[in-house]
C-alpha cells in the first residue's frame, strides 16, 4: 500500500479525495433519506445480518454461516421490493433536480396568482373545518399526479373558496375521495389516493387522514385534511403530519412550501436621463 502511495501523483490524491467525498455524500443523503422512518429499522436489520454472517465464517461455523450467506443473497432480491417507496422517493427527488429543469407549474405562476391561490384553499379550508366538513385536498407539486387525476372526475377550473366547499359538501356525488389542484386550478375531484399504514391502527385517524400521508409519501404533493369529526385542519408533507392547525399556521405552511422562488430581473434597465 506504502509503494502505492508514494508513487501517486497530485491527480491521483485529488481524485481520490474526491471519491471519498462523493461516497460520502451517498452514504449521507441515504440515511437522511431513512431516518424516522421504518425503513430505518430494516436497515439496522440488514447490518446485523452482515455481522452475523462475518462472524459466523470467523469461527468456522460452516452450517450458520451457509443459511446466512443464503439469507443475504435472498435479501438482493426482497430489497427492492421492501424499500419501493423509498427507492422511487429518491429517484423522484434526482429527477425534479435543477440538472433536468424540472420546476413545476407553481414556479411559472406570478405573484398574484400565488397570493390568490392560497387565500382561497386557505378560506376553503378553514370555513369547511368550521361546518364540520370533511376534505381531502391535494396541491401537486414537481412529482406529477396525472395517474390519480385519472381516477377522479375532470374539473378543470380555477381554484375558488365557493367552489371547494360545494364540491365538498356532504352527500354530493364529489363528497368523498380526494381534490387534486395543479397550480391555481382544480384538475380533479373524487380521486383515489393509495393508503399509508405508519399511522398505525390510530381511531383518531381516519381514512382522509391516512390518504393524506400516503400521497405525501409517494409523491412531493401537499395534502390538507379536514376533519369530519373534530373540525381540525390538518397537513401531510414528506409522509409527515402536522395537526390542529388554524388559519394562519396553515398559510405559513403553505406559503413556505409552495412559494415560487422571487425572481429578479437578470439587466436592471433605466431609462437614461
Amino acid at each position: 500500500m506504502l509503494p502505492n502511495l508514494q508513487s501517486m501523483g497530485l491527480w491521483d490524491y485529488v481524485r481520490a479525495i474526491v471519491d471519498i467525498l462523493i461516497v460520502a455524500y451517498i452514504f449521507y443523503r441515504t440515511f437522511a433519506a431513512l431516518r424516522d422512518t421504518r425503513a430505518i429499522q430494516l436497515v439496522k436489520g440488514i447490518l446485523l445480518l452482515v455481522v452475523a454472517t462475518q462472524l459466523a465464517n470467523f469461527f468456522a461455523l460452516t452450517a450458520t454461516h451457509y443459511i446466512l450467506q443464503t439469507a443475504e443473497l435472498a435479501l438482493l432480491v426482497a430489497v427492492p421490493v421492501v424499500f419501493q417507496p423509498e427507492l422511487r422517493r429518491g429517484l423522484e427527488q434526482i429527477g425534479r433536480s435543477r440538472i433536468f429543469g424540472g420546476q413545476g407549474l407553481l414556479h411559472d405562476m406570478t405573484d398574484v396568482a400565488f397570493r390568490h391561490m392560497l387565500d382561497e384553499v386557505v378560506k376553503a379550508a378553514r370555513i369547511l373545518a368550521s361546518d364540520h366538513v370533511g376534505a381531502l385536498i391535494v396541491l401537486e407539486r414537481e412529482t406529477g399526479l396525472k395517474d390519480l387525476v385519472e381516477t377522479g372526475v375532470p374539473i378543470d377550473a380555477k381554484v375558488s373558496w365557493e367552489l371547494v366547499a360545494n364540491i365538498f359538501t356532504p352527500r354530493t356525488p364529489l363528497h368523498d375521495g380526494a381534490m387534486v389542484m395543479r397550480g391555481d386550478r382544480i384538475v380533479a375531484a373524487a380521486c383515489f389516493l393509495p393508503l399509508s399504514e405508519s399511522l398505525g391502527p390510530a381511531s383518531e385517524f381516519g381514512t382522509r387522514h391516512h390518504a393524506a400521508v400516503g400521497v405525501s409519501e409517494q409523491s412531493d404533493a401537499i395534502a390538507i385534511v379536514v376533519s369530519e369529526e373534530t373540525g381540525t385542519i390538518s397537513l401531510s408533507e414528506g409522509g409527515r403530519l402536522i395537526r390542529h392547525l388554524d388559519e394562519a399556521s396553515l398559510r405559513r405552511l403553505l406559503e413556505a412550501a409552495l412559494r415560487p422562488p422571487e425572481r429578479k430581473p437578470i439587466l436592471n434597465l433605466r431609462r437614461a436621463p
